[in-house]
């Protein structure tokens, strides 16, 4: 069985890039193959945003997020972005398992294919 891993850069001007990585992870999670979301760099500051009952991916993002989906957002990067206590408000776990960072050489020894967007 295939799994997927999709990791989430985009800025805060790239919302198609974030509202992308919602919709693939819906997709495929929705295809019964496996999939993770990982926020990371600047993309962590998606999940403060898209917490945001107001914003027009927040249903999107809340029926991803109930799905189990979401593994996790690097803990260096939301911690650099200031966002930290947003992400554990939101109930996303940080990862720190390469100097701060999660591990890309995990997720690929463990089979997934990894997008970025």
């Amino acid at each position: 069985m295939k799994k997927v891993a999709i990791i989430v850069h985009a800025t805060e001007n790239e919302m198609g890039r974030a509202a992308h990585a919602l919709l693939y992870a819906q997709e495929l999670n929705e295809a019964n193959i496996e999939v993770k979301i990982y926020f990371d760099g600047q993309g962590t500051v998606w999940i403060k945003t898209l917490e945001d009952p107001s914003h027009m991916f927040n249903p999107l993002y809340k029926a991803v997020k109930s799905s189990g989906v979401i593994a996790g957002a690097c803990e260096s990067c939301a911690d650099t972005f200031g966002i930290t206590d947003d992400v554990k408000a939101a109930g996303i776990d940080t990862l720190a398992e390469v100097d701060g960072h999660f591990s890309v050489a995990k997720l690929i020894a463990e089979g997934y294919q990894i997008i970025t967007l």
